[in-house]
């Protein structure tokens, strides 16, 4: 049991925490979550007992083994596998030992450090060492690597993996899903599940969170709240504290009322039935999780897209790739406005690739790229973060985006993302990496665009910060086109699904919840294993004769599910008018009784027929994915 009392902190001339209290029992899984600059890392210092606190205690951390992420990698040429071995120090010490007395032909000494290996079960860590490095999405062939040849993103993986090879009874984590991908961030769900000791975790993805942590606790207004449950029971825990605020009230209806409002727009435009039920169920649910982020210091939207053309960019039998390298053999696609696609597929299966060569960042080696009338493409990735400039302000940044601008438009927009007063007109060289990464999403925003190509937006981006990026999304009218590990954002922001694997990109049938346990399947990482259906034999030519035949014959059923929505469309009309007068207070007079019996008997028949049309849309929807076409 870890308890902390009376805790008092500082960091310079800001106060941090002050008589903070919390007690951690053997076992829990927590969160840690607060905004940037709130002291989560600092809390993590003290846990470590790298940092004291100014005030009070930290009892029960003194004989526990901790285990932590260091957030940097000693250069060596030791190779992946011994670097993270050496998470296992007195294993890793045994191994380096027997190496050199056999060596020095000691086999006195080998057989007695043999006999202590032996004892501590230290033969299986190289293999253990091999599976957390696989697991984490290196490659086979990269375990035996230095770890000299790892970019960052890599090295932090390199980190991630020794704490996790580290015997530990504490495990701390600082974002430990940052350059992961879906793929690797599943395995490490998997991982920490099954980890019996106890956990404290800096995160900002909430369905991460939601699948490890049993507690959630936050640091605000320089306390330690403790809540039970994860990162969506915190939500409706503080959702309904501030429903409870009036002064929040009204502005927690006006954002109802925009969720509303999107559910309406996309309830029936999912491009597939199964997966139109499970995103109907998360925009509901947002309705009542709404006041739970009324205080958000962000609040920005992409304005409207203006002129586009339709379509808005092709790719025609495309080779993708780098000089004499192919990655995607032959790849077609078309965005449209209004797409909004989620790219899967698991690290090294091209998905980058095919986002660069979308945006005309690398060519094709052949085929063809077909841009739209008035195409802007608004890019993002993590790249883009080194190319700020560190002595120009936020502010200046836009300037030279758009010298024309007024500076106070430019101000106000930037205020959206939480650079105020001196943060938006001076340099910003001593920003963070979630304060970098959201100018460079601000800049993406400013652009305007009406394609929108997003690769790992969210990484470093703080809860709040996710929560207005997904608001914004969904206002966002042109195409979009998303690769995240971030399944929150996918599921509230994507309708499309397509997979990249085994060097195609096809369209993927089921959800994310199938290509969840799909990745966490045996047969996820083997060759044969395929989780979409495989096309048609024959010639690219008898392959699109047979398309254009399964298109005329979706064709009727097509303008059926049209008419479909446009009753939907005109019975929502019909039963918020019903609405309208029943919020009359003057119908609830003595005298009104029998009128309002009448609208009351309405307003169930409007339900139960806009029921109907619901059932009837989703029937129809299953019909036309029953031909394999869209």
């Amino acid at each position: 049991m870890i308890i902390l009392e009376d805790i008092a902190l500082r960091r310079g001339p800001k106060l941090l925490l002050e008589a903070a209290n919390t007690t951690l029992q053997p076992g829990q899984k927590i969160a840690l979550i607060g905004a940037n600059g709130s002291g989560k890392s600092s809390l993590f210092a003290m846990l470590l007992g790298d940092l004291t606190p100014d005030k009070g205690n930290i009892r029960g951390t003194g004989s526990m083994r901790i285990a932590h992420m260091a957030q940097e990698v000693e250069f060596g040429e030791q190779s992946a596998r011994d670097y993270v071995t050496a998470g296992n120090a007195s294993v890793h010490a045994l191994l380096t030992a027997v190496e050199e007395a056999e060596r020095a032909a000691d086999f006195d000494t080998a057989a007695h450090l043999h006999h202590q290996l032996e004892e501590l079960d230290g033969y299986g860590a190289p293999r253990q060492a091999e599976q957390l490095l696989l697991g984490l999405g290196f490659a086979a062939h990269q375990v035996s690597d230095p770890i000299t040849q790892f970019s960052g993103g890599w090295r932090i993986r390199l980190n991630l993996a020794q704490a996790l090879m580290t015997p530990s009874d504490l495990l701390l984590l600082d974002e430990p899903t940052n350059h992961l991908d879906l793929d690797a961030t599943l395995w490490l769900e998997s991982w920490l599940q099954r980890y019996r000791g106890t956990l404290v975790m800096i995160s900002h993805d909430r369905d991460f969170i939601d699948a490890t942590c049993e507690r959630v606790m936050k640091i605000e207004q320089q306390q330690l709240g403790l809540y039970k449950g994860g990162y969506s029971d915190y939500e409706r825990q503080r959702a309904e504290h501030l429903s409870q605020q009036q002064a929040t009230f009204d502005k927690q209806q006006r954002r109802v009322k925009e969720i509303e409002s999107f559910v309406r727009r996309f309830r029936y435009k999912a491009t597939k039935a199964r997966q139109a039920q499970s995103r109907i169920k998360e925009l509901e649910r947002m309705q009542e999780l709404a006041p739970a982020h009324i205080d958000s210091p962000f609040e920005f939207q992409f304005p409207a897209p203006g002129k586009s053309s339709d379509p808005l960019l092709v790719l025609d039998e495309a080779q993708l790739g780098y000089s004499t390298t192919t990655i995607l053999p032959s790849v077609s696609l078309t965005l449209r406005p209004g797409d909004r696609i989620g790219l899967l597929g698991k690290n090294g299966a091209g998905k980058t690739t095919l986002l660069k060569s979308l945006t005309g960042a690398t060519p094709l080696l052949s085929g063809s790229r077909q841009s739209g009338t008035h195409l802007r493409v608004g890019y993002f990735d993590q790249q883009q973060l080194s190319v700020l400039d560190l002595n120009a302000s936020p502010l200046l940044h836009l300037q030279r985006l758009t010298p024309g601008r007024r500076e106070q438009q430019l101000l106000n927009f930037l205020g959206g993302f939480n650079f105020r007063g001196d943060m938006a007109t001076g340099e910003i060289r001593p920003f963070s990496g979630g304060e970098k990464a959201r100018l460079a999403l601000a800049m993406v925003v400013w652009q305007d665009p009406n394609v929108l190509i997003l690769d790992e937006p969210t990484n470093h981006l703080d809860l709040e910060m996710r929560h207005a990026l997904e608001v914004a999304l969904q206002g966002f009218e042109g195409a979009l086109l998303l690769v995240s590990h971030d399944r929150h954002l996918m599921r509230n922001s994507v309708e499309q699904l397509m997979l990249v694997h085994n060097g195609a990109v096809q369209e993927y049938d089921d959800d994310l919840n199938a290509y969840e346990k799909w990745v966490l399947s045996k047969s996820a990482y083997a060759p044969t294993s395929e989780p979409i259906k495989s096309g048609s034999g024959g010639s690219k030519k008898q392959q699109r004769q047979v398309a254009a035949q399964q298109r005329a014959k979706l064709l009727p059923l097509k303008k059926a599910l049209e008419k479909i929505e446009k009753q939907i469309e005109q019975a929502h009309s019909q039963l918020a008018a019903i609405q309208k007068q029943l919020a009359d207070s003057d119908l609830y007079g003595e005298d009104q009784k029998n009128r309002l019996a009448d609208l009351l008997m309405q307003e169930s028949d409007a339900k139960r027929g806009l029921q109907g049309l619901e059932e009837a849309w989703l029937e129809q929807q299953e019909r036309i994915e029953a031909w394999g076409v869209e």
